[in-house]
């Protein structure tokens, strides 16, 4: 059987979206009002168990953790970031900076400032301190038990994990998709340079696709 091509693959993508769409604002709608909350428990935990929480003997040692700002029915973030700015850990927000690049990150806390960027989207001040995540929560329209992600067509994430994790550090980021449980789709269309994400967070639990990659 011959594979797909990358037009193939972006035609089933696009046609998938829209689907994704309905079926994310049907999850949130669904799963009540302490959905983002239960997320945040799990998320919290998972992270703690495999070490990315662990106390900082200084500040400037700090873990980083970079969420985004909630649209369009994606589940909220901000109580995660909230509480893990609460244990000391650094958050920040992403920005975009033009088509075709990885996305930037600045130092950002809930309470803090923001303005208004690309889509509208609220970023942190331009005088914010840029940072490089240890951690990145990534929202999507849908996700795959291998951990693909269906996004938005813009691939501004699969170039930035891609980025991070080949810019010469030692230590490599986790990429945290967070999700509605009933986000999760048989299968996910993907390319090559896809990039699956480590593990996602959802208001039921946290699914991990392949834990050896954890290690890496």
């Amino acid at each position: 059987m011959t594979a797909p091509s990358s037009h193939q693959i972006a035609e089933a993508k696009a046609a998938l979206r829209p689907f994704a769409r309905a079926q994310r604002q049907g999850a949130a709608d669904a799963a009540g009002a302490d959905a983002a909350d239960r997320m945040t428990g799990h998320a919290l935990a998972f992270l703690g168990r495999i070490g990315r929480l662990a106390d900082p003997p200084s500040a400037a040692a700090a873990p980083v953790v970079a969420g985004y700002w909630p649209t369009r029915g994606e589940i909220d973030p901000r109580l995660l970031l909230r509480d893990l700015d609460r244990r000391g850990v650094a958050t920040a927000l992403p920005v975009v900076v033009g088509r075709g690049q990885p996305l930037v990150f600045r130092r950002w806390a809930p309470g803090d400032p923001v303005e208004p960027g690309t889509f509208k989207v609220p970023v942190p001040p331009a005088d914010a301190p840029e940072v490089r995540p240890d951690v990145l929560l990534v929202p999507l329209l849908a996700f795959d038990t291998r951990g693909y992600r269906l996004g938005y067509g813009g691939g501004f994430y699969d170039r930035t994990l891609a980025a991070l994790a080949d810019d010469g550090r030692a230590s490599k980021p986790l990429a945290l998709g967070l999700a509605f449980a009933a986000q999760e789709a048989t299968s996910v269309p993907h390319d090559m340079w896809d990039v699956a994400l480590h593990a996602i967070a959802t208001e039921t639990g946290v699914h991990v696709p392949d834990p050896a990659a954890l290690a890496h």
